[in-house]
């Protein structure tokens, strides 16, 4: 039984990510914003659901290396892994815009965490903590984020103007798109919980220990929803969405999910999220160069990412 749920869990994953991808794509038509602004707010704060479930339930228990290692854990997994996948499976063309502000917006959030943890380095605390000033502080730049796109979004529009009638032709019906996104989303969240607790199910069977268990098949369960929904979104030959899913997940994950988290209840900083953390800020240089390089993220630098993720895997392994 247990092995027919992963597999049904696989399977709404992969069908929940087919419609919730067409019913972005329809929505950014609709809607005439370019498909990155839909990628970075509904696609990417749909699939981090269930990293912000996961880190803010911890917080409330008092569980801190939960609450902050799954946050740092799952935008190391879209970095790598997630983004060197969709790579690998249709190159992603990086508009300029992306490479100007939403990629660096993602590197600011990951070095504001960096100085926000930082208390005994920079304060001479006796303990590095994110205090609920420092979540007040990060909810704060999340808003800043959502008044950027905001602003992108109307200018689109603007710039926009009428839609050629080929998009106008497309599927124009509101609460079918509405019902594709929303549905795909539930089937994604819903499978990827059942691949989490089944898989986790199995490897414990199978001799594995809880902590092994949590670094692996739980850290990335959490991102699953990312993976397949950029998966899909690249097959569909739709770049845009796939990488403003990563970039949006990333910036959602740091701003929102760790400042609601810290902002519930102070957490507490493991000296050894500070190597995991320094690693995420480096790659997300090295993807800026990649995607300034020739405006792409190519099968190359996709290999690349993947097998770093690997690298850093067994890296975690034999560190814990």
């Amino acid at each position: 039984m247990t092995y027919l749920l992963l597999l049904v869990g696989f399977a709404l994953l992969i069908i929940g990510a087919d419609y919730f991808v067409k019913g972005a794509s329809a929505i950014s038509a609709l809607l005439r914003v370019p498909p990155i602004l839909v990628g970075l707010t509904i696609v990417s704060f749909g699939t981090s659901s269930p990293e912000a479930t996961v880190s803010i339930i911890a917080a409330l228990n008092g569980n801190d290396d939960v609450s902050l290692g799954n946050v740092v854990g799952s935008n190391l997994f879209n970095t790598l892994f997630v983004l060197g996948v969709t790579a690998f499976i249709a190159p992603l063309i990086v508009k300029s815009q992306t490479i100007r502000k939403e990629i660096p917006f993602s590197f600011l959030a990951s070095i504001t965490l960096l100085v926000l943890m930082a208390d005994i380095f920079l304060q001479d605390f006796s303990d590095n903590m994110l205090t609920r000033s420092d979540g007040i502080i990060l909810l704060l730049i999340f808003a800043v984020f959502l008044y950027y796109i905001f602003e992108l979004a109307r200018k689109s529009r603007n710039d926009f103007g009428e839609q050629p009638s080929k998009i106008e032709e497309k599927d124009k019906n509101r609460v079918k798109n509405g019902a594709f996104t929303l549905g795909g989303l539930a089937a994604i969240v819903f499978g990827g919980d059942l691949v989490v607790k089944n898989s986790t199910e199995i490897a414990l069977s199978l001799g594995m220990s809880e902590a092994l268990v949590g670094l692996t098949i739980v850290a990335v369960g959490t991102s699953l929803p990312e993976l397949v929904t950029s998966a899909v979104a690249a097959w569909k030959k739709e770049s845009e969405i796939a990488l403003g899913n990563i970039i949006g997940s990333n910036i959602f994950n740091i701003l929102f999910v760790l400042g609601a988290s810290a902002t519930i209840s102070p957490i507490r900083v493991n000296s050894s999220l500070f190597t995991d953390i320094t690693i995420l800020i480096v790659y997300t240089i090295v993807v800026l160069i990649f995607a300034l390089t020739r405006l792409t993220i190519g099968r190359r630098e996709g290999i690349f990412l993947a097998i770093s993720y690997i690298v850093y895997m067994v890296y975690i392994i034999l560190r814990n």
